[in-house]
């Protein structure tokens, strides 16, 4: 989605799925802030990095920036039915907001995947 992402994560036993989610937060807004850092060709590049600054000043746990919103919405997906479903939800979401016709189109899902086509990412699949 243009404005927030969904994922299915699993962790090992004995792991903290919260920790792999700040973790994850931590190293792709850090990733993130400096690909736009350097892309010169980015019209909104100066607007998006004072943007990350100035939330970032206006929450007192971080120090200079922000790119994730502090909160998430995990769901424990306890059932091969609950996973199923939400995997259905995050395929369809791009569809549903009007953003293309079918999951498969949607460039960063792993809809394409499931669908018997190559795509952009890495996907371990759910049986």
């Amino acid at each position: 989605m243009t404005s927030h992402i969904h994922l299915i994560l699993g962790v090992e036993e004995g792991k903290n799925l919260s920790d792999v989610i700040r973790d994850v937060k931590s190293y792709t807004s850090k990733e993130l802030r400096e690909i736009i850092a350097d892309n010169k060709q980015e019209s909104r590049r100066r607007w998006m990095l004072w943007m990350f600054e100035l939330a970032g000043k206006r929450n007192k746990r971080n120090n200079r920036f922000q790119f994730w919103q502090q909160h998430n919405h995990p769901i424990e997906l306890s059932t091969n039915e609950m996973m199923e479903q939400r995997l259905d939800y995050i395929h369809n979401n791009p569809v549903a907001a009007g953003f293309v016709n079918e999951p498969e189109n949607w460039l960063w899902s792993s809809a394409n995947q499931y669908a018997g086509n190559r795509g952009r990412l890495e996907v371990l699949y759910i049986e």
